[in-house]
């Protein structure tokens, strides 16, 4: 699905509306988003204030045409919980639905990041829309992990995975190279 499949979205970059200081409103590290301690139950009111969600220089808010009020987020607004996979190869295409139902394809303007966690796994993110991205879910990792292959970005060898035409780095291929030594290192004894 392309851009153009994806729900209508409201201009909550163009509103401009005076702070309204900080609510009791939560995103957590899993995508659970909390009122007051209180994990909302409700999938659709979850959707609903999703729309209003941007990141502006100073933090998260929720903003209207009338106010805008600050919220806390843990690590990432958004968490993708489903991978569709189309094609193979460069001509590759990953698809993402978010836990809001959104379904975002991984391109040059919805780019994939990967950072390092504190513990030394990997964080893959895709970006939604504007500063607001998803964090990738443990198992769908392993699969971008699976789907990748050595390829060149920047002039330097790379692993990474294709998506769109657009190749996103995840290690350099030489700390790859590095793992696969060790890795037969420890099986051989």
């Amino acid at each position: 699905m392309d851009d153009a499949g994806r729900r209508a979205q409201l201009p909550v970059e163009t509103w401009n509306p005076p702070f309204c200081g900080e609510i009791d409103m939560c995103i957590a590290r899993d995508g659970t988003w909390y009122y007051r301690g209180t994990p909302i139950r409700r999938p659709e009111l979850v959707r609903l204030f999703s729309t209003i969600l941007r990141k502006d220089a100073q933090g998260y808010v929720l903003v209207t045409p009338a106010e805008k009020v600050g919220i806390t987020v843990e690590d990432a607004p958004f968490t993708a919980v489903e991978l569709a996979i189309a094609e193979q190869g460069p001509s590759q295409r990953l698809r993402f639905r978010t836990n809001v139902d959104d379904w975002i394809e991984a391109s040059a303007s919805h780019p994939l990041r990967f950072e390092t966690a504190a513990f030394g796994g990997l964080k893959p993110y895709i970006q939604v829309r504007g500063e607001l991205w998803a964090l990738v879910v443990r198992a769908l990792t392993f699969d971008l992990v699976n789907l990748g292959e050595i390829g060149e970005h920047d002039g330097a060898r790379y692993f990474g995975v294709h998506s769109a035409g657009h190749f996103f780095s995840i290690a350099n291929a030489r700390a790859i190279d590095d793992l696969r030594e060790v890795w037969q290192g420890t099986t051989n004894r």
